[in-house]
């Protein structure tokens, strides 16, 4: 019965986000939603809309997560993951039972950020698909680029940090431009100067675990270096 109550507190806080910004909910899926934007009409904003949408959610969990702890309940995190994508929308079922969904490549892409977010201890990841059309300005910055489980082709990956406070993340653009030098050298294969860099981030925010698990792999790459030519595309083993 909690937990029921639960889900239905939550699933009602994350809907009203998603229909703010004119996102269509496609289905629930245990304690997961599915949602898209421009589905089935085309928005000209459709990108910002549900990086709007997915910012608002996690602003409107941690104020909930506030109410939560003052009941004595324990907090809720989550992750989310957004691609832009081609898609196949429509009534999918039997004829005893059908339901408008979305399918497809792009939905799977989506869910491979939403499962990533645990392996880069973030709560908000986009596609560089989804980056590369956005039109406002936001705090992101770049984590990776990665082959996902069952794809051949490396697809670029970019944290949303938007929904932080100075106190969740403290000196957050200074951090940020430490990480960015980090993962530049990184991507040279340059060990030792990305894990320094990647220090200096983490000596502005120790709770930055992202550049932590970066200089786990920096030791890890230079103790067992790459075969052939190195060029940065970290391949997941997982989806």
């Amino acid at each position: 019965q909690g937990t029921v109550q639960m889900l239905n507190e939550y699933f009602t806080i994350m809907v009203d986000c998603i229909s703010r910004e004119q996102g269509m909910l496609d289905k629930f899926i245990g304690d997961a939603i599915m949602a898209g934007f421009g589905v089935p009409l085309p928005l000209e904003d459709q990108e910002d809309r549900a990086l709007r949408a997915a910012i608002s959610m996690l602003r409107e969990l941690d104020e909930w997560n506030i109410v939560r702890e003052k009941k004595g309940e324990l907090p809720i995190d989550m992750g989310i993951g957004l691609n832009t994508g081609n898609i196949v929308s429509g009534n999918i079922g039997s004829p005893k039972r059908m339901d408008f969904t979305m399918i497809g490549d792009g939905v799977n892409l989506a869910a491979r950020l939403e499962s990533a977010c645990k392996q880069y201890s973030a709560r908000l990841l986009i596609s560089e698909f989804t980056y590369s059309k956005l039109k406002g300005t936001y705090r992101i910055r770049d984590i990776d680029k990665v082959i996902v489980k069952g794809k051949t082709e490396p697809v670029g990956v970019y944290e949303v940090l938007d929904f932080h406070s100075e106190e969740t993340f403290p000196n957050l653009m200074e951090a940020v431009n430490h990480f960015k030098s980090g993962r530049a050298h990184y991507d040279k294969g340059e060990w030792d100067k990305a894990t320094k860099a990647f220090q200096e981030a983490i000596a502005l925010n120790p709770n930055d675990k992202l550049a932590h698990t970066y200089i786990a792999r920096c030791e890890q790459l230079k103790a067992e270096p790459p075969e052939g030519e190195w060029n940065g595309v970290w391949v997941m083993t997982s989806k």
